[in-house]
């Protein structure tokens, strides 16, 4: 069973999840954009397939982290704990 996990305060929840889809979007999104050809002066641009691919990994990101991690890497810098499925 596992061990009980105190919540923490909604600000850091709130802030930890919007910091991580900031943070999922450019991140993966420059990258798609660099890999399809997406990247002008401005900053980059997906469409289409690339925009699909970028909507799967950013719920991929918060799926598998929370999931399996043990949190997000925003919920690690704010020291939110998670509570793990059993083995």
């Amino acid at each position: 069973m596992p061990e009980p996990v105190e919540r923490a305060k909604v600000w850091k929840r709130v802030t930890a999840a919007v910091l991580d889809f900031f943070t999922v979007f450019f991140v993966c999104g420059y990258a798609l954009a660099s890999i399809t050809g997406g990247v002008n002066s401005n900053g980059f641009k997906v469409t289409g397939a690339p925009a699909l691919g970028l909507l799967a990994l950013i719920v991929l990101y918060f799926y598998v982290l929370r999931t399996y991690a043990g949190g997000t890497l925003w919920d690690r810098i704010f020291g939110i704990k998670r509570p793990q499925p059993p083995d």
